[in-house]
């Protein structure tokens, strides 16, 4: 069995609430009685993307177990690989591969520099098919930043994954995939996507509003929740959502 955790939408400012707010989920998930055997981080880290804040980020997010993460709409690539990778700025999308428990978890770069709604590029398409094939024996995760469907509120809904078709048809000929995990939306959500789970992480900063529950879609009273995904020994994946006060 496979114990993940899954946050998102951190929007690390420099100010006291967001620090907080990303502080409180950590000591949490830190102070479980059964650690979880990794943390998926869906993007939008930093407000900003100032190195500043991958500083912070990189800080708040050390933890006993390895942490996972992919960038988000908010997210700047140079200071992304900078503060929270150590890594020369320069350079494309940001996809990663980790192997956790014989899963393959692949983070991919949904984002589009300067622009706010996300496409999954040629380059990262290959990427995926490519890695998905080297792994075809594991089972697999795919995360990436934006929902490849519509959620349902108009905010979510405009800046969402670009020709979502493309990794439809990917997927298609992959059948090691068992879920698709994905941000943005800033609420807890759970669909399909290619016939799989499509599983959306709530927000650490704050909670959408749905239509429904109101014209003002920031809720910024809501505390900060997170998404436990098992996966059993049958290749099931079974998600819980947690708030944290």
């Amino acid at each position: 069995m496979l114990l993940l955790a899954h946050i998102s939408d951190l929007h690390l400012d420099g100010t006291d609430r967001a620090t907080e707010r990303a502080t409180r989920v950590m000591r949490y998930l830190t102070g479980l009685p059964t650690p979880v055997d990794a943390l998926l981080v869906t993007g939008d880290i930093a407000d900003n993307g100032d190195l500043s804040e991958y500083d912070e980020a990189a800080a708040l997010l050390a933890a006993p177990f390895p942490v996972l993460a992919c960038p988000g709409n908010h997210d700047i690539r140079p200071a992304y690989r900078k503060g929270l990778l150590g890594e020369p700025a320069d350079g494309g999308p940001i996809n990663r591969v980790h192997h956790v428990g014989g899963t393959a978890i692949l983070m991919c770069d949904s984002s589009i520099p300067g622009r706010h709604d996300g496409l999954l590029d040629n380059e990262t398409l290959h990427w995926i098919s490519t890695t998905l094939g080297e792994h075809h024996d594991a089972p697999a995760l795919l995360a990436f930043h934006h929902p490849p469907i519509a959620l349902h509120h108009p905010l979510p809904d405009s800046l969402q994954l670009g020709e979502p078709q493309e990794l439809h048809d990917l997927l298609s000929r992959h059948s090691n995939v068992v879920g698709v995990l994905v941000g943005h939306a800033h609420t807890a959500a759970a669909s399909t996507f290619a016939g799989l789970p499509l599983l959306v992480a709530p927000a650490v900063t704050w909670t959408l509003r749905m239509p429904w529950e109101g014209e003002d879609a920031a809720d910024r009273s809501q505390p900060p929740g997170v998404a436990f995904h098992v996966l059993d020994d049958e290749r099931r994946l079974t998600t819980h959502y947690r708030v944290v006060l």
